[in-house]
């Protein structure tokens, strides 16, 4: 006797068998088109690079006798710095330092300054100047020609003091910088805001 499912005979039954492994042909996708320059297409601009923040701006009121007789009252505006005598600065921010920073080999902001290392000290390259209206004569370096301003403000008591220093040359005031001289150090001041 023959016991049901044993019979060697009969092929084994379909679900005991192994499907056929699918044929494999898909190949890898294509590689993403490489961008082409389109001239119709917008042109896209690089940020600028973020402009150092103001250390002081307003209007400010001569604080001694060098300051009353090179500008009077001083207004300090984002790109410009005027005087109530027709001077006129046009200027862009070109750095921050500390006045523990030197503008030249020999000279620190903070000496001449006279204000603490750690002070912020906002340095201005001088883009265009207007002498004024009774002078021929630059109201911060004289003869010379004003190449940079440094501006400091300081609280004293109620007020705000604006320390300005003007000095010549064409490099950047740094400790390796050629040429770079002192002008004249000049105090404004307004209540403290």
């Amino acid at each position: 006797m023959t016991a049901v499912g044993c019979d060697r005979s009969q092929p084994p039954a379909a679900e005991n068998q192994a499907a056929p492994a699918p044929a494999t042909t898909a190949s890898a996708p294509p590689p993403p088109e490489v961008p082409s320059s389109d001239p119709s297409a917008q042109t896209t601009q690089r940020a600028a690079p973020p402009m150092p923040p103001a250390v002081a701006l307003g209007e400010f009121a001569p604080a001694d006798p060098g300051a009353e007789a090179a500008t009077g009252k001083l207004t300090i505006e984002d790109m410009a710095i005027r005087g109530a005598n027709g001077a006129a600065f046009v200027t862009e921010r070109a750095a921050i330092v500390r006045g523990n920073d030197q503008y030249n080999a020999e000279a620190r902001y903070a000496d001449s300054m006279l204000i603490v290392p750690e002070q912020t000290v906002e340095l201005r390259r001088v883009v265009e100047r207007t002498l004024p209206e009774k002078s021929n004569a630059d109201p911060f370096c004289g003869a010379g020609k004003t190449g940079y301003l440094a501006v400091s403000k300081v609280r004293e008591g109620d007020t705000d003091v604006v320390k300005l220093m003007a000095l010549q040359g064409e490099a950047l005031p740094a400790a390796s910088a050629p040429g770079v001289t002192l002008c004249k150090v000049f105090s404004y001041s307004s209540p403290a805001k």
